[in-house]
């Protein structure tokens, strides 16, 4: 509740941010790292599994929430959370986006498409992702990047279950890469997939250790919003993307006229 309350305070801009699962830790990790005056109003769906048939059905509980925000006139709109978007695939997702942008008047960007942007401003085109999926889901979301122009050297899954995603030690997560990296050497970043990992503390250091940025779902999430906001503030201790805050592609054609 605390996080929430915090959440309606600001004035630099109005974030509606649409969040599939109750889970609150990659929400409050974002309040703990975002500059002060940016307001977020958090709405949730109920993803409970993490399963593909969750992902697949959500599409029409995210438009809900967008409507919504839509409605309290919000300056820009997030339906975050990775896999559903990327299930959907790149170029359905940008018509979606294309679609809501002009049906509610609305600004909108998904976790997907900022850390497109994100590793586009950094200038990466060889990726390698880390998600805490496994099985064939994790050849869905290489092919979601592959679709957006990026060579992706796989999908490394850690064998862990959904709800218990938030318990591992992020020293165990940080192996994990260290491990997959050193697998695929030539990937010229990391991505992890996802907040509800507990993370924020092995961004630097992986990135110091395997000498390539890492896209963490929380600080891509930073970023993008200061960019839609037009706010520009430089984060240390999460990594390069927030430390230097590459102002990326125009955001003029995500604008929708009036």
């Amino acid at each position: 509740m605390a996080a929430e309350a915090l959440a309606t305070e600001g004035s630099r801009g109005t974030v509606g941010i649409v969040r599939p699962t109750q889970r609150t830790n990659g929400f409050e990790d974002l309040l703990r790292i975002m500059p002060q005056g940016i307001r977020l109003i958090p709405l949730k769906l109920d993803v409970q599994r993490g399963a593909l048939d969750e992902f697949e059905s959500a599409i029409p509980a995210y438009e809900a929430k967008v409507a919504e925000f839509a409605k309290m006139g919000v300056d820009v709109i997030n339906p975050s959370g990775a896999p559903p978007f990327m299930v959907l695939g790149y170029a359905k997702e940008q018509e979606l986006i294309r679609r809501w942008e002009a049906q509610y008047n609305a600004r909108v960007f998904t976790s997907g498409t900022s850390n497109i942007d994100a590793m586009r401003a950094l200038e990466v085109t060889r990726i390698l992702g880390a998600t805490y999926f496994r099985g064939d889901i994790n050849k869905i979301y290489a092919q979601y990047f592959v679709d957006a122009g990026f060579e992706c050297l796989g999908m490394a899954g850690i064998d862990v279950d959904f709800p218990k995603v938030p318990e591992l030690p992020s020293s165990t997560v940080y192996d994990f890469i260290k491990d997959a990296f050193g697998r695929n050497p030539s990937a010229e970043a990391i991505y992890m997939l996802g907040p509800a990992w507990r993370t924020l503390d092995i961004v630097e250091r992986l990135e110091h250790d395997l000498g390539v940025p890492v896209f963490h779902a929380v600080p891509v999430q930073c970023w993008d919003i200061q960019r839609h906001l037009g706010i520009r503030e430089p984060i240390r201790g999460f990594g390069r993307l927030i430390a230097e805050m590459p102002a990326g592609v125009t955001m003029a054609a995500r604008r929708v006229t009036s």
